[in-house]
C-alpha cells in the first residue's frame, strides 16, 4: 500500500467517525451511508485536492456532498 493510499484511507476513516459523532449515528451506520453515495471514491478521487487541506476537510467534503444527493432524493 503506497502512502497516498494510507492518507486517503485514513481520510475516509475520519470523515465517516466525524459524520457519525456529528449526526448522531454509528459509525458502521455512516460508513454504510459513504459506501451507498460513493463518498470513498470521491474522496480518493480528489485526494490531490484534499491531502493539502487539514484532515477534517475531508469530513467537510463529504458531508456536502451528503447533504446535496439527500435533498435531492
Amino acid at each position: 500500500m503506497t502512502k497516498q493510499q494510507r492518507d486517503a484511507n485514513l481520510m475516509i476513516v475520519v470523515a465517516v467517525e466525524q459524520y457519525a459523532m456529528k449526526y448522531g449515528i454509528s459509525t458502521s451506520e455512516a460508513f454504510e451511508l459513504f459506501r451507498q453515495n460513493e463518498i470513498h471514491t470521491l474522496i480518493r478521487k480528489h485526494y490531490n485536492a484534499l491531502h493539502t487541506q487539514p484532515l477534517d476537510e475531508s469530513f467537510y467534503f463529504a458531508d456536502d456532498v451528503l447533504k446535496r444527493r439527500l435533498n435531492k432524493i
